[in-house]
């Protein structure tokens, strides 16, 4: 077929329902027509996937795409096939198939019927597969989610590794891989394993400008938690966790407050998975909490909002996740919590890793400390890392950050970042972050004892800031390169050259870190700008829409929003379309759409015009949050009869954080819970001593206060144990 512009905008407008291609859609699809290598940098929600669908549906022959997870294949295939009123348009090849199934498969390709065939790449390695593949017309070979096949990429795959000796096998034809996340290393590597050296490169901006960034301390998470996503009644949302047992969790918290979410992780069953995914998808449920295991490339447009309950281990999944949100132009929220000590278990855990890895591991976490840290503009950060230039002042969502609702006050920290290198100087670099905190704060430990660090002159200097301060030093100085931790002897602090001209006076360039700030942005620029949006639409046809569209979603066994987007359905609440005719002129919607599913949508709304009973829906009213059930009988009867906590927490299937919060909840509602017996066995006397004085004078009973007096001695479980004691003893 003719290739011309506007051949492919007759065909973009026919299968599509698009008048006009986003971004660079266009040359890439013409360049690919015209037998080009092709290498597609895109951010999610760009319209990467439409760069080969299109082409593929245009061109003579089948297209290969490989693809990483069979969850997404079934996905796409879906989203395709609804597309066109013939059926086996798409299809996919992997381990999930029987052999009837297969074999529809292969005669759909020999019959030219399918245009789109979606394989994992360990399937072609399968013989059988190869051989038919190579007696069939291919007519070219995409690689999504590329990022897989690079060791720098955040989601490295061995076997991505050999696709090009195995493209070799099947046909000459031309390459298209495509990613939404790639720095400059990441991209050379992936051109390079794939021979792909020559390829035309696209490279569309990484800036999101319609989602809000915001990075909150990790204090009192799950409250704030079910507080954010009641916000966000009945929108699509996901929550990141590192751990399966804190998905599990989570989940079940946000179920007992109200939430209609559901677990995902690697450690559930198959059909589990796949049953949650759907539901999800379906919008038979409003919240998924999983590991990273879940959403690579999940075509979900209308997630209103991503949270990490932890922070990630590397900018570029960051990214990713974020980037599921608001993928159909529409409000995406992005809420990270930030705990140092994360880190620090992110740090030990990479300990163990071979020195190679830890050196990808370490300068990975390092960009997402400073990502976290940072008083900048987050999304300038974000696309330096991906190196593109932002302005933080006129460009694109340039007010979308929490940096930028909520500046942080800025502090010259220049003074305090001499002291610290010097004090590492002094001590030969030698100490670990924990071991130079306890020199500046005068706290004597079994490292400064076995040093006799405390006879130095050094030693307390730096009483008068909170612990909290310095550390802060010290990370700030880490991410910005005037220290360096040594990869060999985990942890200890060296002085960089950066450092060293700090030192020698060579450098005066002020060391500026940010002050303290309320979080709690109630209301942001984000929520009004949002709020403010969408004012001239029927809200009463567009929610009975969205009804109409999950039932024909569920009769066709589709996802309702592969049958027509949001943003289609918005357009059917102004425009009215009562006609299939007309249906076909709907933003998005096309004309195999319209004669697939069309016909309900315009008999419902000619039906909604002639009553014409217009109505505005209130907003909804948050419901408040409700309590986990207690245990606090059993608790008061079992620490009265002296039995050990974690015996406690066992008899009742508790974790010791479940435990600790029933006791807080008991203490601070004013009943006495004595657990002296397990103090006095567990506890330094001495140590048990100086916190109930600290409390006593304390105008704060805060974990944030209390770790910074008591972090370097006693874990968060100590210091929660010791508040209970203290409530209970003084309070009550």
């Amino acid at each position: 077929m003719k290739n011309n512009t506007a051949d492919i905008q007759q065909q973009l407008k026919k299968y599509f329902g698009f008048s006009t291609f986003k971004g660079q859609q266009q040359e890439i699809i013409k360049s690919l027509l015209e037998g080009n290598d092709i290498f597609v940098l895109m951010p999610t929600g760009g319209g990467k996937s439409l760069c080969y669908q299109l082409p593929a549906l245009i061109s003579e022959g089948t297209a290969i795409v490989v693809s990483p997870l069979i969850a997404l294949m079934k996905n796409q295939v879906d989203a395709v096939n609804g597309l066109s009123s013939d059926e086996g348009v798409a299809h996919v090849l992997n381990s999930s198939l029987n052999k009837t199934q297969i074999k529809q498969v292969f005669d759909d390709i020999r019959r030219g019927r399918t245009k789109l065939l979606y394989v994992a790449p360990e399937s072609l390695i399968k013989e059988d597969y190869l051989e038919f593949l190579r007696e069939v017309k291919i007519s070219f070979v995409a690689i999504d989610e590329a990022h897989c096949i690079s060791e720098w990429g955040h989601d490295f795959r061995p076997e991505y590794r050999n696709l090009k000796l195995i493209i070799d096998k099947i046909a000459d034809v031309p390459v298209i891989a495509l990613t939404a996340t790639a720095t400059p290393k990441v991209q050379d590597d992936i051109q390079k394993t794939l021979g792909m050296t020559n390829a035309l490169v696209f490279k569309e901006s990484f800036n999101r400008p319609n989602l809000f960034y915001e990075v909150r301390p990790k204090v009192d998470i799950d409250r704030e938690i079910v507080k954010f996503i009641n916000r966000y009644k009945g929108k699509s949302g996901i929550v990141y966790c590192l751990s399966r047992r804190k998905v599990e969790e989570l989940a079940q918290l946000l179920q007992v407050n109200g939430i209609n979410a559901l677990p995902y992780h690697a450690g559930l069953d198959q059909k589990t998975r796949v049953l949650n995914q759907d539901k999800f998808l379906m919008e038979e449920a409003d919240v998924i909490v999983a590991t990273i295991a879940f959403g690579m490339g999940i075509d979900k447009p209308d997630v209103r909002f991503v949270i990490h309950y932890d922070i990630p281990k590397s900018l570029e999944s960051y990214y990713q996740e974020t980037g599921r949100a608001g993928r159909d132009g529409g409000e995406g929220y992005c809420l990270a919590f930030y705990d140092p000590k994360d880190i620090e278990k992110l740090e030990k855990f990479l300990a163990q890793k071979p020195v190679s890895e830890r050196e990808i591991g370490l300068q990975l976490l390092n960009e997402v400390v400073g990502y976290a840290e940072t008083s900048m503009s987050r999304r300038q950060y974000i696309l330096y890392y991906f190196g593109e230039q932002f302005d933080p002042v006129n460009g694109a969502g340039a007010q979308m950050c929490d940096n930028f609702a909520n500046p942080p006050v800025l502090k010259d920290a220049t003074k305090e970042l001499k002291q610290v290198l010097s004090l590492v100087k002094d001590l030969e670099e030698k100490f670990k972050t924990k071991d130079l905190i306890s020199v500046i704060a005068g706290k004597e430990n079994s490292v400064t004892k076995s040093y006799k660090l405390e006879l130095r002159k050094e030693f307390g200097f730096g009483k008068e800031h909170a612990e909290n301060f310095w550390k802060t030093i010290i990370r700030q100085a880490t991410v910005q390169n005037y220290l360096q931790k040594d990869i060999e002897t985990y942890g200890v602090l060296k002085i960089t050259e950066k450092g060293q001209k700090i030192i020698n006076g060579k450098d005066k360039t002020p060391f500026l870190i940010a002050e303290d700030r309320q979080y709690d942005l109630a209301q942001t620029k984000a929520d009004s700008e949002q709020s403010q949006q969408g004012s001239s639409m029927d809200e009463v046809l567009f929610s009975n829409l969205k009804e109409l569209r999950a039932s024909v979603g569920k009769k066709h066994g589709v996802p309702p929003y592969t049958v027509f987007m949001d943003p289609s359905l918005e357009d059917m609440t102004v425009q009215y379309p009562t006609t299939i005719e007309e249906m076909a002129k709907i933003y998005g919607v096309g004309e195999g759409k319209a004669k697939r599913y069309g016909k309900e949508f315009v008999e419902y709304i000619r039906k909604y015009v002639e009553e014409n009973g217009i109505e505005r829906n209130e907003d909804m009213v948050i419901k408040q949050v409700a309590n986990k059930s207690s245990h606090k009988v059993f608790i008061i009867q079992s620490t009265d009869k002296k039995i050990d906590l974690e015996d406690i927490a066992k008899a009742k299937n508790l974790s010791m954080e479940d435990l600790l919060k029933e006791m807080e909840r008991i203490v601070y509602q004013g009943t006495k819970l004595n657990i002296d017996y397990y103090i006095d066995e567990n506890f330094d006397e001495d140590i048990v001593e100086g916190f109930m004085e600290f409390m006593s004078e304390s105008e704060s009973d805060s974990m944030k206060v209390l770790l910074a007096e008591f972090g370097d001695d006693l874990s968060d479980e100590e210091v929660r144990m010791l508040r209970i004691k203290f409530i209970s003893d003084v309070a009550n």
